[in-house]
């Protein structure tokens, strides 16, 4: 069975772009939110529910919780369904963790540290147990206010080289991410503006009494590849093994559990649901912020992309914010240092470059001034933030 670029887009439009009243019902239509950058999070929602603000989104993330930020497909924070997240845990998370935990053992084990580290495996269970303690006890805190009280987590990488970037570093980070990775604590709302990276942790009974649920790994990854077909659907082998994360003998052994059908894509061979719906309607204009889930949710990009890759990706494959008019990329824009968004379109769209306008008018208001400074800045973005 044949599946045209066309078919796909109106696929993503009527599946990803869908209009949507709840930050909730946003993340169920993309199935994940890219968290790295928090206010990607908050663009991403406000783009599909335009009639939401600001605040209706961190309300579904620290007062409902309803919404929970996570680190989960290719070592990436996302943020996840509450419902989703042991799901989501079983079938990525864990892997992730298990190769965090490793690397975390032989950069203490081949060190130098300060102090010197006599046994790692008994250094890290220590870590972890006066982390969990103390973090038990507070109820929410910052690395630096766990550092400051966990005198363990101020042990020190020390350089081995004179590489400029070979630098002494702690290893608060490495160990604080490894811990949420394994589900013994999470994220919640930043100290400082819906911007700020400087998030603080809680346990995990925060979110779930008695941890996150247990579910079987090889289950998850069935059905998280289920999941990911009935919102990026039809894809290539590669598109799911590169949004997962996993090796291809994990991806395939997934596929190959669940029903699908085989289709034939411009990018090759692939797959997709029995029940997938192809038909769609024009959704227009919309601008979607940098690391959004939807340009990042295939390996493949040509058929909603075309050739405009240089002005929009970095060179470690971050995508910027993207101007989309009917499922596929028509320009980029970017926040200046005062808050006001500029874009710039690639080719004619007509009439629609009025939507453009009244879509970066919008979200300027949303912003109400507030610079939003992106992790990985594209050429664009560099570009439109110096005008």
């Amino acid at each position: 069975m044949k599946i045209t670029d066309a078919q796909r887009r109106a696929r993503l439009v009527s599946r990803q772009f869908a209009a949507a009243s709840t930050p909730e019902a946003v993340v169920e239509s993309v199935l994940a939110l890219h968290a790295t950058d928090p206010a990607t999070v908050y663009l991403s929602v406000l783009a599909r529910a335009r009639s939401l603000g600001i605040d209706d989104v961190r309300a579904a993330m620290y007062e409902r919780r309803t919404l929970v930020r996570s680190m989960a497909m290719r070592r990436t924070l996302f943020v996840l369904a509450h419902d989703d997240l042991p799901l989501v845990h079983a079938a990525a998370s864990l892997g992730v963790a298990r190769t965090m935990r490793k690397r975390l053992l032989t950069q203490v084990e081949k060190g130098p540290t300060d102090p010197v580290v006599e046994n790692p495996a008994a250094w890290i269970a220590q870590v972890e147990q006066e982390t969990e303690t103390r973090l038990k006890a507070v109820g929410t805190a910052t690395g630096a206010e766990l550092s400051a009280a966990v005198p363990l987590l101020k042990t020190a990488f020390l350089p081995t080289t004179d590489k400029s970037y070979d630098v002494r570093r702690y290893v608060t980070s490495e160990v604080l991410v490894m811990m949420a990775a394994e589900g013994k604590m999470v994220r919640v709302e930043p100290r400082g503006a819906w911007t700020s990276r400087r998030h603080a942790w809680a346990p995990i009974d925060h979110w779930w009494p008695g941890g996150i649920p247990a579910v079987d790994e090889t289950d998850s990854r069935r059905e998280l590849v289920r999941r990911w077909l009935e919102v990026f659907g039809p894809a290539t082998m590669d598109d799911i093994q590169w949004w997962t994360g996993w090796n291809k003998t994990q991806t395939r052994a997934a596929a190959a559990a669940i029903d699908t059908v085989a289709v034939e894509l411009t990018a090759g061979e692939g797959i997709m649901l029995p029940d997938t719906d192809l038909s769609g309607c024009a959704r227009g204009v919309v601008l979607l912020p940098a690391l959004d889930p939807t340009p990042m949710g295939w390996k493949h990009r040509d058929w909603y992309l075309g050739d405009y890759k240089p002005p929009l990706f970095d060179t470690f494959g971050n995508i910027g914010p993207t101007i989309w008019l009917d499922g596929r990329i028509v320009g980029g824009w970017a926040v200046t240092p005062a808050g006001e968004v500029a874009t710039e379109l690639f080719e004619d769209i007509g009439s629609n470059t009025a939507d453009v306008t009244a879509e970066a008018e919008r979200i300027t208001t949303l912003l109400d001034g507030t610079a939003v400074v992106p992790s990985f800045p594209t050429p664009l973005e560099k570009r439109l933030r110096g005008r």
